[in-house]
């Protein structure tokens, strides 16, 4: 597959000014649904296409885990906007985020049974027949398991990705924060997953709160993750990495380090 590689960052309106000046920059992710379907693209990013950098979509409102079938339109956005870069690939969600027409503003768990496998693949496959490109597929960070679970996450990732032939987005965070909150191994899941499936993953920082590891996407990323990082790519080294920042964004020289950190847990060449 023809997909992203190196060190990557997601692409904020309020960093484009720091994002546009860093000249190891291989590519950037981009929240499908906050650009227009028919352009123009916003100009940081349109400055970035005409660098080269390759520009990912990342949907968060199919609602692939949704009981009602995926709909149309929104595919058809997220199709257009990964015409309009240019993409290789596009990405969403193992997750739900509205039913019944009620929207929940929130990526949502789902519950790991063989009738959620079957409500899942059957949206990807929708999905994938009007996609113009292939899609990796991200499992989310949650705090607590529905009681009627089936299967564990590896069987239930590892059955979604095979039935459907979809790609991988591995959240290393997603990962570190559902071990912790589980009280589980976070690197006996690693040793599960197909790991050759992975078109690229996630790294993104996180702080406790009540006893909970909450992946925040406002902190620093934290040395736990970093570590997990490193026995990722000690597996089978994706072939990019991106960091995700979505507030609180912190002075350019410590994001900078941020990037910087991830090359150096990956071995990928800095972008700063």
């Amino acid at each position: 597959m023809n997909g992203p590689h190196g060190v990557g960052i997601g692409w904020r309106p309020e960093i484009a000014g720091l994002v546009a000046d860093l000249p190891g920059l291989r590519f950037v992710e981009v929240v499908a649904e906050g650009i227009s379907a028919t352009g123009p693209l916003p100009a940081g990013l349109a400055a970035l296409r005409q660098r080269g950098v390759t520009v990912v979509p990342h949907g968060v409102r199919l609602s692939l885990g949704g009981a009602e079938p995926v709909d149309p339109a929104r595919v058809a956005h997220l199709g257009a906007v990964a015409r309009l870069v240019g993409a290789p690939l596009v990405s969403e969600h193992i997750a739900f985020v509205r039913a019944g027409g009620v929207e929940a503003g929130h990526l949502l768990p789902l519950p790991r049974s063989r009738e959620a496998v079957d409500v899942v693949c059957a949206n990807v496959a929708r999905a994938q027949a009007e996609l113009p490109v292939p899609i990796a597929l991200e499992p989310v960070a949650a705090l607590f398991d529905w009681p009627d679970d089936e299967l564990d996450e590896a069987d239930f990732l590892t059955e979604i990705l095979e039935r459907t032939g979809a790609f991988l987005l591995l959240d290393v965070a997603n990962v570190y924060a559902n071990a912790r909150n589980r009280g589980t191994d976070p690197v006996a899941l690693l040793d599960r997953l197909p790991l050759e499936r992975v078109a690229y993953a996630h790294v993104a920082g996180g702080a406790e709160h009540a006893g909970f590891y909450h992946d925040t996407h406002t902190d620093a990323v934290p040395p736990a993750v970093l570590d997990l990082l490193r026995e990722l790519c000690a597996r089978h080294r994706p072939p990019a990495l991106l960091l995700e920042r979505d507030g609180h964004y912190p002075p350019a020289p410590l994001l900078r380090g941020e990037l910087d950190a991830l090359a150096a847990a990956s071995g990928f060449p800095v972008v700063t």
